[in-house]
């Protein structure tokens, strides 16, 4: 009686077996996280004149991304997310926004020193700076929630660490395609970036620093050297400026993130990074 007790207690329903297929957790993950991001600006598009959108819808889609990830975590991962914890979040999200500064900093030094950026002035200060930050912070949680949280994390606990970072770095380089000006240095590139973001997440087992640079970087490059980012139109920032010359060293269309020095520069420290995150890592049989 007892033996027939516990078999049944140990059976799972048809849905809860299904929900153990890590491709099921990864699509179901992506559309719980993603889905309220067309739903709100689509809506917001459509009832809302365009005076009166801004900022907000954003910062709304921003949080029920933060929710809809959590939803995921707990009810079909069955745990805590951990990786999203308050405590410590601001000093996680300020070193991140300042290594992804860093970062863009040293790219356009670098392409200034080999004559591709060309700077020409500094234009005023203004809290029209500070508009894109929104959306920026839309993009960096939604895309790390999705392709380090999700896609990472559950190809990890599947496949291992270091599959799960060459599929997560390929598919996030992959979902650029749309792109205008997308090439093959855009690939590697975005490759190195997503590289670089999972070795992050490995040693830090927190999101907080992988989304701070990820905003860091999108802003930096838009909104302070007036480039373009991942082939969306470059707008004025503080930095007047323009990449000129050779397209495998100006990125072309694409922008800097197809740029050959940003390839060399990601790739160097994303290996670095990596380096730290096996060393400190627990050996486990899959990695």
């Amino acid at each position: 009686m007892m033996d027939n007790t516990l078999s049944m207690a140990t059976k799972k329903s048809p849905l809860a077996r299904l929900m153990a297929y890590p491709l099921v957790q990864i699509v179901l993950g992506m559309v719980l996280t993603f889905a309220a991001v067309p739903l709100v600006i689509g809506t917001a598009s459509q009832l809302v004149e365009k005076p009166y959108r801004i900022l907000w819808p954003q910062l709304l889609a921003a949080v029920l991304v933060w929710f809809g990830y959590r939803f995921y975590v707990r009810r079909i991962e069955k745990r805590q997310p951990a990786e999203l914890a308050m405590p410590g979040m601001a000093r996680e999200l300020g070193c991140g926004l300042l290594f992804g500064a860093g970062l863009v900093f040293f790219t356009f030094i670098v392409l200034a020193a080999l004559g591709v950026y060309q700077f020409s002035g500094v234009n005023a200060l203004s809290l029209m700076l500070l508009l894109p930050l929104a959306e920026l912070v839309l993009v960096g949680m939604a895309e790390e929630m999705m392709f380090r949280g999700i896609l990472f994390g559950v190809t990890a606990r599947a496949l291992g660490s270091k599959a799960a970072i060459v599929i997560s770095s390929l598919v996030f380089a992959l979902a650029h395609l749309p792109n205008a000006g997308f090439s093959l240095l855009a690939i590697l590139a975005i490759a190195s970036y997503g590289v670089l973001q999972a070795a992050l997440y490995m040693q830090t087992r927190r999101l907080w620093v992988g989304i701070g640079t990820h905003v860091g970087w999108n802003y930096c490059v838009s909104q302070v050297f007036s480039s373009t980012v991942s082939g969306h139109t470059a707008t004025d920032g503080l930095l007047r400026g323009e990449l000129v010359g050779n397209a495998m060293l100006t990125g072309g269309a694409f922008g800097v993130e197809a740029s050959l020095v940003t390839v060399l520069l990601i790739s160097t420290i994303a290996a670095y990074v990596l380096r730290l995150a096996f060393a400190s890592a627990p050996h486990t049989s899959r990695d």
